[in-house]
C-alpha cells in the first residue's frame, strides 16, 4: 500500500456581510474540492498549500492562524493496482480583490459560492467535513 501527502487551503472572501467559498474541479476526475496538491521534498505543509492555491488558481494567500484540518481515505487504484492512503492537511485563508487565474492542464473550472451551495457541490463528505469545520471557525472568529 502506497501513501501520499497532499496540502491544501480552503479559501473564502466576504461580498458585503455575505461569506463565498471557492471550489475547484479537477481536469483529471471532474471531482469538486479545495486547491490542493502534493508535499515536495523537504517543503513545509504551510509551504506546499500556499504553492498550490498559487499554482492551481494564482491566488496569494496568507494562511489564518489556528486553523489546521487533517483528512485521511483511501484511493482504489485500478491502473497500478495498489491502494493509496491518502493524507491532506487544510488550512484556511481568506482573500480580497483578486482574480482567478486556474491552471489549465489540472483545474476545469471553479466556483465562488455561499457556505451552502458550496457544501452541496463538493463532491466527498471529507472535504464537506472540512468546509463545514473552516464555516464554524470564521464564524467563531467574528
Amino acid at each position: 500500500m502506497k501513501f501520499e501527502k497532499s496540502c491544501g487551503v480552503v479559501i473564502y472572501r466576504e461580498i458585503g456581510k455575505n461569506i463565498e467559498f471557492l471550489s475547484v474541479s479537477a481536469i483529471n476526475d471532474g471531482h469538486w474540492g479545495f486547491p490542493k496538491g502534493h508535499v515536495e521534498k523537504d517543503e513545509s505543509e504551510q509551504l506546499t498549500a500556499i504553492r498550490e492555491v498559487n499554482e492551481e488558481v494564482g491566488l496569494e494567500v496568507i494562511l489564518i492562524n489556528g486553523f489546521k484540518v487533517s483528512v485521511e481515505y483511501l484511493i482504489k487504484n485500478e491502473k497500478i493496482k495498489e491502494d493509496i492512503i491518502k493524507h491532506v492537511v487544510f488550512f484556511l485563508a481568506k482573500v480580497e480583490n483578486q482574480s482567478i487565474n486556474i491552471q489549465l492542464d489540472e483545474i476545469k473550472d471553479y466556483k465562488w459560492q455561499s457556505y451552502l451551495n458550496t457544501y452541496q457541490t463538493l463532491t466527498y463528505k471529507t472535504s464537506k467535513d472540512v468546509l463545514k469545520r473552516a464555516f464554524e471557525f470564521i464564524n467563531v472568529s467574528k
